[in-house]
């Protein structure tokens, strides 16, 4: 960002500095729609989840890679999933014992997994429960997958020295994850004069929006301004 902003600045005392900066985490609905990008458990499709199919390694070698403690440790980091030590293990254990390439594995053969391993376990969870556990599983992958939350950590580093006096910055966020991250950075920069003000609450959507866009359900939005 600051590269970009030097790049566009405008001649004046501010060259390089914003006024405001907008930062809208959400995916593009259109990737996490499309079944050949491996986003969603909801249709089949190769266990991929790469924003940008030609870098990184896809989510079948990313659990094929990891151990059984690290899946797990990255359920519970990237998405808070109770079932982590155990959904870990029911995705190792398939990619270990089989010897089928770990490329043919399918977005819905993992969310049958998942749904067969957490019922056997607990007899009485809801299936909404299950799902909830699925997605979270999902969500996990895909942020790993894209190395997500340490490009977040390099924005939050980088924004103070990007505004100008005065200048306000707003961040929305869509998992508790992302908020973290960015309620901590807001206010260690309020505790260190970075920042003049940080918002005290969280905003979320109104109810009429998450009826009308239900992935607005999640958001949630941070501000904070720098000193004059």
């Amino acid at each position: 960002m600051p590269q970009a902003l030097a790049a566009h600045g405008l001649p004046g005392a501010n060259l390089g500095l914003a006024d405001v900066i907008l930062a809208d985490l959400g995916v593009s609905s259109m990737q996490l729609d499309n079944p050949d990008r491996g986003f969603s458990h909801k249709a089949s499709g190769p266990l991929d989840m790469r924003m940008n199919p030609t870098r990184g390694m896809p989510a079948s070698q990313l659990i094929a890679h990891l151990s059984a403690e690290q899946l797990a440790t990255l359920l519970d980091e990237n998405a808070d999933e109770p079932h982590a030590e155990l959904i870990a293990g029911l995705l190792k254990g398939q990619f270990d014992k089989t010897d089928r390439a770990v490329g043919e594995y399918t977005t819905t053969a993992v969310d049958t997994l998942v749904r067969a391993g957490l019922a056997a376990a607990f007899p009485r969870l809801t299936q909404e429960r299950a799902t909830t556990s699925v997605r979270r599983t999902f969500q996990a992958l895909r942020i790993a997958v894209n190395d997500e939350l340490a490009a977040l950590d390099a924005l939050l580093r980088v924004l103070p020295h990007c505004l100008s006096p005065g200048g306000r910055v707003a961040i929305l966020t869509f998992h508790s994850g992302e908020d973290r991250r960015v309620k901590k950075a807001f206010q260690a920069g309020y505790r260190s004069g970075v920042y003049a003000t940080v918002a005290d609450e969280v905003i979320r959507a109104s109810a009429e929006e998450r009826r009308t866009n239900p992935r607005a359900s999640s958001a949630k939005l941070r501000w904070a301004i720098t000193p004059a």
